[in-house]
């Protein structure tokens, strides 16, 4: 009779077990929906970019503490969910994991879209504009305003000369002044150092620069080091770059006639000031012995004063064959150009009376 009856038990726990497993897969199919829909089912995408978080996953995190970390954030409503997905993608990818890295994730973003972006290792990606004619000193206070690092940290990279990796870089050069080039650059933002981003901007003046140097140089009687210069120069004076050759050939004709280039932008670098419309530069500071003082001294400056741009580059290397050897900067942009001192000195009166007038 006692066997009969935990037949009987045994029996009722049977019939009662699809019942249970039902309920727990129906409350578990439950639970899953909620915990990895997305929180704000339907926003702007302008408040969805406003609640952006960024989160840093270092190497080593445990799948688990990465889950943490996401509902820490308010990126995710369970972290259970997310070691459940966790197994779901192990079976799928037995070889995959989660990536380290830094990742830009949205609490509007389902569970799955987290999820697989972090496992395929989909980083964050930080861009940054160097435009044409910054000196180093500006493209250390830029990245320096981005996060990125100190401005010293950077100016301290540039003073390292990478000479085994750039053989083609000029010897005895005291920094990369001129040899980063302008660009719009793109990277993961779990590798920015000094380092990896003048890396780059070196790799692209390889690229972009370098080429035009070397199918050109048969044409000119400029060294490397003596192009970049002299088209750094360009760079500042121009403003209109249908001018940029004529100012190179202004410029290239002083240089044959052994006269001082006279060049602003020289003096500006040599004393690390910038002069404006309204505060042009003085007699004193034009007077003021630099290196880079060209009223003073002969010929080029000891380095490029800033990063040129392609266009310059190649008008340096193509300089205009032209008669003057004078200009002047008018309020608009472009220059008075003057084949006599005479010239240019009524032009330089005219203009300045024309702004004051103003």
């Amino acid at each position: 009779m006692k066997a009969f009856k935990d037949i009987a038990k045994w029996s009722y726990y049977f019939a009662l077990l699809p019942v249970v497993l039902g309920v727990c897969l129906w409350q578990s199919w439950a639970w899953w929906s909620w915990a990895k829909a997305s929180p704000i089912p339907e926003v702007s995408s302008d408040w969805a970019a406003e609640q952006a978080v960024q989160i840093q996953i270092p190497r080593g995190t445990t799948s688990g503490q990465i889950g943490n970390d996401l509902e820490a954030a308010g990126l995710l409503r369970s972290a259970k969910a997310w070691r459940l997905w966790f197994y779901w993608m192990k079976l799928q990818e037995p070889q995959g994991s989660f990536k380290a890295g830094t990742y830009k994730l949205s609490p509007t973003q389902p569970l799955a879209e987290i999820a697989q972006k972090i496992w395929n290792g989909e980083v964050m990606q930080l861009s940054f504009t160097i435009p044409e004619g910054w000196s180093l000193q500006q493209m250390g206070t830029y990245f320096e305003s981005l996060g990125y690092f100190s401005a010293q940290e950077f100016l301290s990279a540039a003073r390292q000369i990478p000479e085994e990796q750039y053989p083609w870089l000029p010897s005895d050069l005291p920094h990369l002044e001129g040899y980063l080039y302008p660009d719009t650059y793109r990277l993961s933002s779990d590798r920015v150092l000094p380092e990896q981003i003048i890396q780059r901007m070196l790799d692209r003046f390889e690229e972009v620069a370098l080429p035009v140097y070397q199918e050109g140089k048969d044409q000119t009687q400029l060294e490397l080091d003596e192009w970049v210069t002299l088209a750094s120069i360009v760079e500042k004076e121009a403003v209109i770059a249908s001018e940029r050759p004529l100012i190179a050939g202004v410029f290239a004709q002083r240089l044959r006639r052994e006269m001082k280039l006279q060049a602003d932008p020289t003096v500006e670098y040599g004393l690390g000031i910038k002069q404006t419309a309204d505060q042009p530069l003085t007699l004193a500071q034009v007077q003021t012995p630099s290196p880079y003082n060209t009223y003073l001294n002969q010929g080029l400056p000891p380095t490029p004063i800033a990063g040129p741009g392609l266009e310059s580059l190649k008008a340096a290397l193509n300089p205009e064959n032209t008669d003057y050897l004078y200009f002047v900067a008018r309020y608009d942009g472009t220059h008075f150009f003057s084949k006599t001192l005479e010239e240019h000195e009524a032009a330089t009166r005219a203009i300045r009376e024309q702004r004051e007038a103003q």
